[in-house]
């Protein structure tokens, strides 16, 4: 996924009103939930997701292969962006 691609969709996913959960699946086939639109800083290509648990995930846009539009309990591979 391009900078801008991953950086475009991401921030549109995240402004959404009301908000909707959506899922970030990374090329290595894990998947997260992002339950909460101010759980993310952005910049450059680069994200930290403040999930729940002690650990941030950190991705950038060549980790991403899609974006998800539903929460990671029933996403079945309905993609926003896919890989570029």
């Amino acid at each position: 996924m391009t900078t801008t691609s991953f950086e475009k969709v991401l921030r549109a996913m995240l402004r959404r009103t009301p908000f909707k959960p959506f899922t970030i699946e990374l090329v290595g086939g894990e998947r997260f939930e992002f339950d909460h639109p101010k759980a993310t800083v952005m910049c450059q290509g680069v994200a930290i997701f403040l999930a729940l648990g002690p650990v941030p995930v950190y991705f950038d846009h060549l980790s991403v292969l899609q974006i998800i539009d539903s929460p990671a309990s029933t996403a079945s591979g309905r993609s926003k962006g896919k890989h570029d």
